[in-house]
């Protein structure tokens, strides 16, 4: 039997959110909204950690990684988004495809890697109080961000390069905002088992493992707090922690729901919808979250606020003396 000639696709096109056309205005400027905030919000953490000497906690070392990373992790996908919203069909490369595919897993696990550690970092500070500085030493903390990044560097290749060796062969038309996994698997007219296998197996040993692991930790901190004498104490800590399981659960749950079933396919538009949550809400709420319900962070805020608008004072009644 004579070999098929195939042609190989070389570009692919992004059909985004082809069916609300009418809401195309509405759907951009939501986006733009949402995306400018979410970066703003990230930058005003990175600085504010950087410049109070107060901030020198573990905790705010986590805070400003994470921070530093949901900006680049939204801005994989969002910017694309919105050009799509402006300019439907937007079109890109086959390597610029598998480019926005690698960095968007290693964002991505990387975000897993670092909630589990800020999660363990919360466990030794509520449940073991008297050994944290030495559990939580400067270097422990420097060697779990570490690991973070490596970790997610790495965990981006197998994906990238397993999608890359495939074929395809047309259509070209991605029904997503973003070069995702399964649309383009779905995509493929080569046999794609072994790759749906290796990215079950992977996104278990990301997702499922990071998500026991925080899940674990929270649960000793609740035993922890449920200790607390103090109904206001609890409360507080309660409120805090609730706040924080409940974007982290937000954030596995959609992310275990896309790429934890093999041999499932939901509907096109619900995996849309699926991947606005951990593409676009996450990285806006995570910001809110874990800074500004922190009392220690909102005090350095209002510092440097107070500082800031004293030397502008003081520089505006210096120009007006010497005038």
């Amino acid at each position: 039997m004579e070999p098929q000639n195939l042609s190989k696709v070389t570009e692919f096109q992004l059909l985004g959110f082809q069916n609300l056309l009418e809401w195309q205005s509405l759907l951009f400027a939501i986006f733009l909204c949402f995306y400018l905030l979410t970066i703003t919000g990230n930058m005003v953490i990175i600085a504010v950690v950087s410049e109070d000497p107060r901030l020198r906690a573990p905790m705010y070392t986590f805070l400003q990684h994470l921070s530093f990373l949901e900006i680049w992790y939204t801005s994989t996908t969002v910017p694309l988004l919105l050009s799509n919203l402006a300019s439907w069909g937007h079109m890109l490369s086959f390597p610029a495809c598998m480019a926005q595919l690698y960095f968007f897993v290693f964002f991505g696990a990387t975000e897993c890697f670092l909630l589990a550690a800020m999660a363990y970092d919360r466990y030794l500070a509520i449940c073991h109080p008297l050994h944290y500085s030495l559990l939580m030493s400067p270097d422990n903390c420097a060697a779990l961000v570490t690991v973070s990044w490596v970790t997610g560097v790495g965990t981006g290749f197998l994906p990238s390069l397993l999608i890359s060796k495939l074929d395809f062969c047309g259509p070209n038309r991605i029904n997503h905002f973003f070069c995702d996994l399964p649309p383009l698997i779905q995509l493929s007219c080569s046999s794609v088992y072994v790759t749906e296998m290796a990215i079950f197996v992977l996104s278990i040993a990301v997702l499922c493992i990071c998500f026991l692991l925080t899940l674990v930790s929270y649960v000793f901190i609740v035993s922890s707090i449920l200790r607390i004498p103090s109904t206001s104490g609890r409360m507080k800590t309660f409120s805090t922690c609730g706040s924080h399981l409940a974007v982290v659960t937000i954030y596995y749950g959609t992310m275990i729901s896309m790429y934890v079933r093999p041999n499932a396919h939901l509907s096109p538009e619900l995996n849309k919808v699926i991947s606005v949550f951990y593409t676009v809400i996450t990285p806006l709420l995570n910001p809110v979250i874990y800074s500004l319900r922190n009392k220690d962070f909102k005090e350095a805020i209002r510092k440097i606020m107070r500082t800031k608008c004293g030397v502008y004072r003081a520089r505006v009644k210096g120009s007006v003396v010497t005038k």
